[in-house]
């Protein structure tokens, strides 16, 4: 029996990539608001020669986006053999930039910094205002991108030829194998790192920063909700669940969530080797670093794990209960026991360890799953949009082509939602 292999239904790579470059470049044209943009860099370039138009020159650039070519030379390469293309950016006179007329388009694009980030800040605000559950749950988390160089230069003050701006970025990993065995493993990087706040149910940026590669994670997480809570707050307004992974690990970063009435759900460091456990509230109870609580029974000491049953909003506190009371099991001194069946232990206890969302619930692990969104985001970020081979030298190149891919992504969603293809949105934005 011969097997006909489906489609997926609702995948980027079936419907956004069968869309054609060209007809994607056509919906990013379309709908990105980059009028005031365009009228500014017009105005600069006055009464010079205008060979290169500005606004064909940046659709140029976006059309290297939407290809996913990582290179200026596989642009340049396309725009000469598709005569659609250069009709589409705008080179109805046949001629064809070459490298050196993009890379001084590039650096006077990067003296307009703060316009193409208001024009990233305009399409995610467009997606809040279009989807009433837009920004719900949120993701945030960090992905490094190599410098095309690589060694720092010894040069104080950037030229654009040396790089002046990139890090060594470094991350150790360790753990125990199935045979019980430690394990640890060293990756590094020279370049930068992208912090990247998502929507976790559509898959869309929110809002980043780019920061050299040896930044520390948890040190810009509570920067950019700072920054976000001053610049933007609608973002925190709207969220119910922020979810991390460990790197975001910080009671102070916990705090600062908590202070925006949203529940966080980040991941745990593993601060200690071996799991010490350390005295509760009320009598025999005491609790260890994943969140779990245990009591104690008073004739014999036999340890039970209690159950978690809930979050009590009044009191601020985790309730957990005794576990031959919730399931009925034996315990030797449950005749004799004098210790409450149910307890609460506040968050203030360890606001690390207990959060409003328990650790140790099947909720926790629900809503963590999300996390992976901001993943997919990245993977799309090499795979889609050409950076896993784009090199960037210095970061205010490589903050110009993250926020051209961002707007570039909530466009095209923009675009779909218009056009009432909120199907066809989901698929450019969510996998199946």
């Amino acid at each position: 029996m011969s097997i006909i292999p489906q489609t997926t239904m609702f995948s980027w790579e079936n419907e956004i990539e069968n869309l054609g470059d060209n007809e994607r470049l056509v919906k990013v044209l379309e709908n990105l608001p980059d009028e005031a943009l365009m009228q500014q860099l017009e105005k600069e370039r006055g009464h010079g020669r205008n060979d290169y138009p500005v606004r064909a020159m940046w659709n140029m650039l976006l059309a290297m986006i939407v290809f996913g070519h990582g290179r200026f030379s596989d642009i340049i390469r396309e725009m000469r053999r598709n005569v659609q293309l250069r009709y589409i950016c705008g080179f109805g006179n046949g001629k064809t930039p070459g490298a050196d007329n993009m890379s001084r388009f590039i650096s006077k694009l990067m003296g307009h910094e703060q316009e193409l980030f208001e024009i990233f800040v305009c399409l995610s605000d467009t997606l809040y205002d279009m989807l009433p559950d837009f920004g719900r749950s949120l993701a945030m988390d960090s992905k490094w991108v190599w410098s095309l160089a690589n060694k720092r230069s010894s040069r104080r003050s950037p030229d654009g030829r040396s790089e002046t701006d990139a890090t060594w970025g470094k991350k150790e990993y360790y753990g125990i194998d199935a045979d019980g065995k430690e394990w640890s493993s060293v990756k590094k990087c020279f370049g930068f790192k992208i912090h990247l706040i998502v929507d976790v149910k559509y898959e869309i940026p929110v809002a980043f920063i780019i920061t050299p590669a040896n930044e520390p994670d948890v040190k810009w997480g509570k920067a950019f909700l700072r920054k976000l809570k001053k610049t933007r707050g609608h973002i925190l307004d709207r969220c119910e669940y922020f979810m991390a992974d460990k790197a975001y690990d910080d009671e102070e970063l916990i705090c600062v969530l908590k202070e925006s009435g949203i529940k966080a759900v980040v991941d745990k460091r593993d601060m200690k080797k071996e799991e010490l456990e350390v005295p509760g509230s009320g009598g025999f109870r005491y609790y260890n670093e994943k969140g779990q609580v245990f009591c104690y029974a008073q004739e014999n000491g036999c340890r039970h794990e209690m159950i978690p049953i809930g979050y009590d909003k009044d009191r601020e506190a985790q309730r957990f209960r005794c576990p031959v009371a919730h399931y009925g099991c034996l315990c030797p001194g449950s005749d004799t026991c004098t210790l409450p069946k149910t307890i609460r232990i506040p968050l203030s206890q360890d606001p690390r360890i207990f959060t409003e969302v328990g650790r140790t619930t099947y909720k926790w692990k629900r809503i963590y799953a999300g996390r992976t969104a901001v993943e997919r985001v990245f993977s799309r970020l090499d795979v889609s949009f050409g950076f896993e081979v784009r090199r960037c030298r210095g970061i205010k190149k490589m903050g110009l082509m993250s926020v051209l891919a961002f707007c570039v992504m909530d466009t095209l969603a923009v675009s779909c939602i218009r056009e009432n293809k909120h199907e066809l949105m989901r698929s450019l934005v969510r996998a199946a």
